[in-house]
């Protein structure tokens, strides 16, 4: 009865505000930013200790700049998510812009109606995962780990699934992409593959932005088990609230490479795009908390 009457409240909340234009949100957003960086310093010792590990030829000044820019880029990417209880079809793929879908296309027609799709936490993956009509014709899965708050994993589960698109829990992905196989579904089975591997999963590490890093390896094993194309998104953000993505095309016959180097593509890719503009990639999650050693 809690969850229900918690959820309501947050729901409610997040609607009244998502009701407000994008311009408004952003003056918002502005006064986030100095709640959550300078008053309640949310996570900035793990922000800090991330960005001094992964550029340690910059600057302390420099580093401190880049670390003031994340924060006003965490701060929009709240305000834009909550945005998505409201926003139209056409405003999100206006803003969230898709700069060559037909390879997807290109792709089903040639007899794969499944892909999986690989992806980081940089610029608002919200608004790419949540409609989809990005596609002809075919539906957009997102693999998920449920939060550990069933309120809010609710609220995100409803803002992720207003336009068609569905989520997939991390441990039935499987069973799930089977029943996709089986059914020939046009689906984009969408892996965010820059978290931290649970210490069951360290089959993998590799050099990624200047620190010894575990990387997730289910996607691979998925996609050489089912023999599916595997695609990059390589995102950018071009100015605030809008975002382009470029789909790279990683391998079309995963069967025939090597293990691991279907991580290892993804690893230099997502290293690549944070590396472009560093501030918009997600410095608050512990994506080192494993050493190579210790495993």
């Amino acid at each position: 009865m809690w969850t229900k009457i918690e959820y309501l409240i947050i729901y409610l909340w997040v609607k009244e505000h998502a009701i407000l234009p994008l311009r408004l949100l952003y003056i918002l957003s502005d006064i986030l930013y100095v709640f959550v960086y300078k008053i309640i310093r949310y996570r900035v010792r793990v922000t800090r200790a991330n960005l001094k590990a992964s550029f340690p030829q910059k600057t302390e000044k420099e580093r401190k700049k880049l670390e003031r820019r994340f924060y006003q880029h965490f701060a929009d990417y709240i305000v834009e998510t909550i945005k998505l209880a409201h926003i139209s079809e056409k405003e999100i793929k206006r803003r969230a812009f898709l700069n060559n879908p037909e390879l997807i296309d290109k792709l089903m027609d040639e007899g794969h109606p499944c892909v999986i799709m690989l992806m980081g936490h940089y610029g608002n993956w919200e608004w790419f995962t949540s409609s989809s009509s990005f596609f002809r014709d075919a539906k957009i899965f997102q693999i998920y780990r449920p939060l550990n708050n069933q309120a809010f994993d609710d609220l995100f589960i409803y803002l992720r699934t207003r336009f068609g698109s569905q989520g997939i829990k991390k441990n039935d992905t499987i069973r799930e992409v089977i029943h996709l196989q089986k059914r020939k579904t046009r689906s984009c089975v969408i892996f965010i593959s820059d978290q931290t591997p649970s210490l069951n999963n360290l089959h993998y590490w590799t050099q990624f932005l200047n620190q010894d890093s575990a990387m997730l390896t289910g996607a691979e094993r998925i996609a050489k088990k089912f023999n599916l194309p595997v695609v990059f998104l390589d995102t950018k953000k071009t100015q605030r609230g809008h975002y382009v993505i470029d789909f790279q095309l990683i391998t079309d016959q995963p069967k025939d490479t090597p293990d691991f180097w279907i991580t290892e593509q993804y690893a230099r890719r997502m290293e690549k795009c944070i590396l472009r503009d560093p501030a918009y990639w997600l410095w608050t999650h512990k994506r080192w908390k494993h050493k190579h050693e210790q495993a």
